[in-house]
């Protein structure tokens, strides 16, 4: 990670809370003997392209241990809404005066450092409002990276209306496509077909097989696609499972 403080600054927010739907504490669930969390921070401090990190958690006391090893491991948090996450990411951009935010969920442990860097270059060289690898899905879900202005993060936080637009942070960007400007972000191959994001139990023991193969925390996109074409059935795991929508959180 450049710590260098090149401008513009940015700055990695990844939104993490104990609260989930499908698997409560997922967050911190152990993975190789690291919470999930840590394994998200520790790939992101790789990248080259990214001036700080900042976990954003919730004000609920369930989420008290989030904010707790943050700062037992010397992390940057801050602490805000549990439902409205636009608001959280923008007081968050604030507090840590970012002017340019990578967006990171903390259920994304094989999050490639490598991919986060490529969406930050092509955000510099075009300078839209937002750039992103999910607009046109080529990458596993769970390589998910999205990059925007905090101009562009401030217009959605003072505009957008929908619930689900401000507990999902972006779509008021993408959704107004002649308002905002637009990078899509895309690998060579389409590899959208894999799931690699944590939501379920399956997920999980999808990713805990991956990291008991994987050299460290560096191994890569290609790594894990090398795992599975060697052993098929590591994706079989998860397949079964069914992305939420955005409607339903």
């Amino acid at each position: 990670m450049n710590g260098t403080g090149a401008h513009p600054r940015i700055l990695a927010i990844i939104q993490a809370r104990m609260g989930s739907s499908r698997l409560p504490g997922k967050v911190l669930a152990d993975i190789q003997g690291q919470p999930m969390l840590w394994r998200v921070i520790e790939r992101v401090r790789i990248t080259t392209t990214v001036n700080d990190i900042v976990v954003a958690t919730t004000t609920e006391l369930a989420d008290d241990v989030i904010a707790s090893f943050c700062g037992e491991h010397g992390v940057n948090f801050f602490r805000g809404s549990g439902s409205d996450v636009l608001d959280r990411y923008y007081r968050t951009a604030c507090r840590y005066e970012a002017q340019a935010i990578v967006r990171i969920t903390s259920d994304c442990p094989l999050i490639d450092p490598e991919i986060i860097d490529q969406t930050v270059r092509a955000y510099s060289a075009a300078q839209p409002d937002y750039a992103s690898n999910t607009v046109a899905r080529t990458y596993p879900r769970g390589l998910d990276t999205e990059v925007l202005t905090f101009t562009a993060l401030e217009s959605a936080w003072a505009e957008a209306r929908e619930s689900y637009q401000r507990a999902h942070v972006t779509p008021y960007l993408y959704e107004n496509p002649s308002r905002f400007r637009i990078v899509s972000v895309t690998g060579d191959k389409d590899y959208s077909s894999h799931r690699w994001t944590v939501d379920t139990e399956q997920d999980l023991e999808f990713v805990r097989a991956i990291y008991s193969r994987g050299q460290g925390k560096e191994f890569r996109l290609r790594d894990v696609l090398r795992m599975i074409e060697h052993e098929p059935h590591l994706s079989e795991i998860n397949r079964s499972v069914v992305q939420k929508s955005l409607l339903e959180g």
